[in-house]
Order: structure tokens, then sequence, then C-alpha cells
């Protein structure tokens, strides 16, 4: 079992930025990628960025550039660094821990970008 906790969220003005943090109960990092997932109002949970067991980092078309995912093993934590934050932006983020066969998710946290 992995419990993770996210935080950081929050309103922010569009150009904005927001750090997000998810903490880890337990360090997977070395077993497999863990994730940041959005889901707007009425639509699909989507893949924002990710990170390998061989720190590869992928992101998806919408927010390269923009949004930057790293990792600090010491303290079993994630983080997702959001730049130039636009309203498309708005929803509630999740991190995930992708262990194969099994797969955790946090309790999300809502950002929303609005002036």
């Amino acid at each position: 079992q992995v419990h993770l906790v996210e935080s950081g969220g929050g309103l922010v003005q569009p150009g904005g930025s927001l750090t997000l943090s998810c903490a880890a109960s337990r360090n997977v990092f070395n077993i497999g990628a863990m994730g940041w997932y959005r889901q707007a109002p009425g639509k699909q949970r989507e893949l924002v960025a990710a990170i390998t067991t061989g720190d590869s980092t992928n992101y998806s078309d919408s927010v390269k550039g923009r949004f930057t995912i790293s990792r600090d093993n010491a303290k079993n934590t994630v983080y997702l660094q959001m730049n130039s934050l636009q309203p498309e932006d708005t929803a509630v983020y999740y991190c995930n821990s992708n262990l194969g066969a099994l797969q955790f998710w946090g309790q999300g946290t809502q950002v929303t970008v609005s002036s």
C-alpha cells in the first residue's frame, strides 16, 4: 500500500505559478513511475506529467514548456512546478504511483486559474 498526499493547490491569476507537492508514505520511486494527472469538470482525467525510475520525464502537449515534474528521493516527494498558468489549467490535480499491476492515487488538490 502507498499513501499519497497532495498539497499546494489554490487560486491563482492567469500567468501565475504554483508548485504542487505529493508526499508518498514510502519510497516507491525506484519501483515505478510517478505522475500527475488532472480532471476538469465534465472531462476525463488526463495525464499531465510523469517521471520514470530512470528520471525520464514526459508531458502532455498542453503543458509542455510550462510545467516541470521533479522528485526528491530523500523526502519521498514529487513536485509539479506550474508556470504561465491559464484558465484551462483549472482542474483537480492528482498524484499517481504506477507500480505496474498496482496503482495508487492521492485525494487530489484543486487548482483554479481565474482573474
